[in-house]
């Protein structure tokens, strides 16, 4: 990645973030944190990893949902604020490495009580 895609992505991020959590209504993408964004060199297409808390009433397929149905919203509030003259087309992909993370720690922790009993 070049440093001008570095730091659109980092722009990139930083927007997307404020506008799910102040503009987007759709209850679906409420808690859900950006881990990375990639942003092909001529900014035609940005691919946003995303990961979120779980909720009990809700699925990995409903925050899939609400984040491709609120892309093209979220396309248009970029373009009012980025100095870009092409918004790149926004595609979500879940990115499990956090929930995986946390699950590794768990059974760490389970290995470490089972020795000190």
């Amino acid at each position: 990645m070049s440093r001008r895609t570095e730091r659109i992505s980092a722009q990139l991020r930083e927007e997307i973030a404020r506008v799910l959590l102040e503009e987007v209504t759709d209850p679906r993408t409420r808690l859900v944190t950006l881990t990375r964004i990639d942003v092909a060199p001529d900014l035609s297409n940005a691919l946003v990893f995303w990961s979120a808390l779980e909720v009990k009433d809700r699925t990995v397929e409903d925050v899939q949902a609400g984040l491709e149905s609120a892309a093209s919203f979220v396309r248009r509030s970029l373009s009012k604020v980025l100095p870009l003259r092409r918004i790149p087309e926004l595609r979500f992909h879940h990115d499990p490495s956090l929930s995986l993370g946390s699950e590794t720690l768990s059974i760490l922790k389970e290995l470490e009580d089972g020795e000190k009993a």
